[in-house]
């Protein structure tokens, strides 16, 4: 069994704990260390029967841990880039996890440190980047390319041949046509019916989606 690391330790940390102990139900792979967070107060505790071991910097204690990075609020969604890059670390350091319950076609593929949550479907020659965050029930149909450090909420339905870019955040429950693209580091908000391409760093929300101007992205992204 490798040892794991996964970096954060809120609800979709501990969701992607439960994805590992589901793949260890049915084959053992993974050694759960626990939970690196940058926030000193969960130091020292338990979160959902794992240890909270220290700081992010504390990777570079396990050096032959494998390592997953779980941060990504709608708040802070662009946050895994910055992690990333403050680590430094080479892409076969990061552990690809998808739920046992996920259909992954045999002609997709998902890139480095990304994960699928339960009962996602990816159908045909789907391709997902890196540090991808994939959450569950969702649907990405024949064609779709999602690019690094996206994040694709729970129960969203991207039809065929769309374009999720670098960062972008799509809200739960959101709906994408065929063949359209989403810009960098936007935010598409929960339940939106989007119709036609939204550009780089805009907030779209609505039944059909409209622009509601700039992301509210952090200062330091």
């Amino acid at each position: 069994m490798r040892e794991l690391l996964l970096v954060g330790a809120s609800g979709f940390a501990r969701e992607t704990a439960e994805a590992v102990r589901a793949l260890n139900a049915l084959e053992p792979t993974w050694s759960l260390l626990g939970f690196l967070d940058d926030d000193p107060a969960r130091h020292g505790t338990s979160v959902s029967g794992l240890p909270v071991l220290g700081p992010i910097e504390r990777v570079h204690d396990h050096p032959e841990a494998s390592v997953v990075l779980c941060t990504g609020r709608p708040d802070n969604y662009v946050s895994r880039r910055a992690i990333a890059e403050r680590l430094g670390l080479d892409d076969d350091r990061y552990a690809t996890i998808v739920h046992p319950t996920a259909g992954v076609g045999a002609s997709c593929r998902v890139g480095a440190g990304s994960v699928v949550l339960g009962h996602a479907d990816l159908t045909a020659d789907v391709v997902v980047g890196r540090h991808v965050e994939v959450m569950p029930h969702v649907v990405l149909t024949h064609d779709v390319r999602v690019d690094d450090y996206a994040t694709i909420a729970s129960g969203v339905l991207v039809a065929s041949a769309c374009h999720i870019g670098a960062g972008a955040y799509i809200g739960s429950g959101a709906r994408l046509r065929e063949e359209i693209s989403i810009g960098e580091r936007s935010l598409i908000g929960m339940g939106a019916l989007v119709t036609r391409d939204v550009p780089a760093e805009r907030l779209w929300y609505g039944t059909p989606a409209g622009d509601a101007g700039r992301a509210p992205l952090p200062e330091a992204a």
